[in-house]
């Protein structure tokens, strides 16, 4: 092989057939904004943590019904700054009450009401928790076959070149093989974060999620606890 062949990535990378600088272009894309949802979940989901835990000690400590009017009121003051848990215990509160003062409602419907109202923001604080990891799902499973997928036109494209010469040797083939693996490598660079970002979080949802279920059942046993109008 000629010593004075250039074989850093960078140069093989600028010197890769249009195809496959068109791959790795879009894998290194794929690759920025997984970085921007990778960090963006983690601390969306360290503050959805945070703000459960929070609700849940003070909820804990309330010892009346006041307490928990007052918590309540915070939460609602708080607005869409408020935790997840709290907007699910709010909607199931106001629904509660809204169902309550009308008149001739059973115990069981004003219960049904403030589950199902409970449940839809449960539904919808999850839908905002989860969001973006289907994207790292996708780049996981996805960058790695785009850039084989660049590798093997690279590689043909070598072969190709091949019957222009009279003589095959290493160094012909070589810089041509190298740059098309290259774009296997980014491919990996770009999928290997993904799938332990996504892998990581998923189980942070999950325990958030059971945690927001538990609650919503503790909470509407101390509604269903509360005395008659």
């Amino acid at each position: 092989m000629n010593g004075s062949t250039d074989l850093s990535i960078v140069h093989l990378a600028l010197n890769a057939s249009l195809l496959v600088q068109l791959v790795m272009a879009l894998l290194l894309g794929i690759s920025f904004v997984s970085w921007l949802f990778i960090f963006h979940k983690m601390f969306s989901i360290r503050s959805a943590k945070r703000k459960t835990e929070d609700f849940e000690r003070r909820f804990r400590n309330a010892q009346t019904a006041q307490d928990l009017n007052g918590l309540l009121q915070a939460a609602a003051n708080q607005g869409a700054h408020a935790g997840s848990l709290e907007k699910i215990c709010l909607a199931g509160f106001r629904e509660f009450w809204r169902l309550r003062r009308q008149a001739g409602q059973t115990t069981p419907v004003i219960m049904d009401g403030a589950r199902r109202a409970m449940r839809a923001t449960y539904q919808r604080e999850m839908d905002g928790i989860e969001s973006h990891l289907n994207f790292l799902a996708s780049a996981g499973s996805v960058s790695p076959y785009i850039g084989l997928f660049g590798t093997v036109w690279g590689i043909m494209n070598s072969f190709r070149g091949l019957a222009n010469v009279s003589q095959a040797t290493l160094a012909a083939v070589a810089p041509g093989i190298a740059e098309a693996l290259v774009a296997t490598a980014i491919g990996l660079f770009a999928a290997i974060p993904a799938v332990i970002a996504y892998n990581h979080y998923i189980r942070d949802v999950d325990r958030l999620a059971t945690r927001f279920e538990s609650f919503m059942e503790e909470f509407s046993n101390l509604l269903q606890r509360q005395p008659p109008a």
